[in-house]
């Protein structure tokens, strides 16, 4: 099938062209790229060969300098993306930049500047609740309705969808240890989330307002942010995580634009207590994304998380990351945290699937509490697009290897 006849019904379609690097078979170039069904435009080559004024953020081994270029390029490159791929006149030019994606090599597709994950999920922070503090009167704490609550996490150890993730020592220390232990993690879990790609950045001491969101976040990509509950249990009090969230966090080789989102666009759940102004998104167009995820081990699927419960949406996590003046930088990267919906199929993490490990999975491949070495995690997801059409978000799959 020539690359541009799309099936109908393809995920990957011309609505969606979500933006990657790859290296083509045999080279080790790093090269922006485009998905196009089960093919990669080479974005900068097709840039130079149709004369556009972008060619200089195109042709490079990171999305970087797409990201700085503020959003006025971002919708003038996709429009004329969309007319390279669409447009007969183009495809004698276009198609001999399209590569086969089975053939290239997908890289991490943006140079990671700091890395925030949130905690957004109303489910998910009541289950935790329960399993934590089941005599607690409320299984939220205090805050939780006021604002988004995060964490500075680690850039350094963000990977690609297909990088194997070895599983971290640690100190652990069960109730009933008297002492501390170290080595491997037992409780080794996943988080089902999303993630948002920061842009064009802002001045230190200028908080970003939820209306200036767009402005700033080019797009979107599916990320499992990996932990250690056992090592997050006993380190976590009283500064929250640290070495059991910090070995690897693992984000799709595609990052979806916003502007191939607008008909997933929804309003987020309802508010239940009183925001203040600069969290207060009452008068703000929606900012909730109609996404469904599914999470797989060893290619069983598990549960199917709705994105469209989350209480916090992302523009609100962005205003209260900066509202106490902290600067954003081109590549920032934060998470949405855990998504969870309200049915035990729709958990995103197997501390929620197995209730702390007290309810097992039943896989093909055996009973699962927490993750095993040889596991495989792959999380994917869609949203829907235009005219019936579904926006597919690109793959996040990693697998246990064994400690070190």
């Amino acid at each position: 099938m020539p690359p541009f006849d799309v099936p109908e019904g393809d995920p990957f379609g011309p609505h969606n062209l979500p933006y990657g690097v790859f290296s083509p078979a045999g080279s080790t170039d790093r090269r922006v790229g485009v998905r196009l069904g089960d093919h990669v435009l080479d974005a900068g080559a097709a840039a130079a060969a149709l004369g556009s004024p972008y060619v200089s953020v195109l042709a490079r081994p990171t999305l970087n300098p797409l990201l700085a270029a503020g959003r006025t390029a971002w919708s003038d490159i996709r429009r004329a993306l969309t007319a390279w791929v669409t447009v007969p006149s183009h495809q004698d030019t276009v198609a001999p930049l399209l590569h086969p994606l089975s053939a290239v090599t997908l890289h991490l597709p943006f140079e990671v500047a700091d890395y925030v994950d949130f905690y957004a999920s109303e489910n998910h922070a009541r289950n935790v609740g329960q399993i934590f503090r089941p005599d607690a009167a409320d299984s939220l704490t205090p805050n939780w309705k006021h604002l988004p609550i995060g964490y500075h996490g680690r850039s350094g150890t963000v990977v690609v969808s297909g990088t194997d993730v070895v599983r971290p020592s640690g100190q652990r220390k069960a109730p009933t240890d008297p002492v501390p232990l170290f080595g491997p993690s037992v409780r080794l879990d996943i988080e089902a989330e999303v993630g948002f790609v920061v842009g064009t950045p802002s001045s230190m001491g200028s908080p970003v307002t939820l209306s200036a969101f767009r402005d700033h976040v080019f797009g979107l990509c599916l990320l499992n942010d990996w932990s250690a509950r056992d090592i997050q249990a006993w380190e976590y009090v009283p500064l929250g995580p640290f070495l059991g969230k910090s070995f690897a966090t693992s984000v799709s080789a595609w990052i979806t634009p916003l502007d191939a989102l607008e008909d997933a666009r929804i309003a987020p759940p309802a508010r239940t207590h009183p925001l203040l102004p600069y969290l207060d998104d009452a008068e703000e167009e929606p900012g909730g994304y109609d996404l469904r995820i599914s999470v797989a081990v060893n290619g069983h699927t598990i549960s199917e998380p709705p994105f469209s419960t989350m209480y916090w949406t992302a523009a609100q996590q962005l205003a209260h990351m900066t509202v106490n003046g902290a600067s954003l930088r081109t590549g920032d990267l934060y998470g949405s945290g855990t998504v969870s919906g309200p049915t035990e199929r729709e958990r995103g993490s197997l501390l929620e699937l197995t209730w702390n490990g007290t309810a097992p999975l039943d896989l093909p491949a055996g009973k699962r509490t927490f993750l095993e070495d040889d596991d495989e995690v792959t999380l994917t997801a869609w949203a829907p697009g235009p005219n019936g059409t579904r926006v597919g978000l690109g793959e996040v799959r990693g697998r246990i290897t064994p400690a070190s």
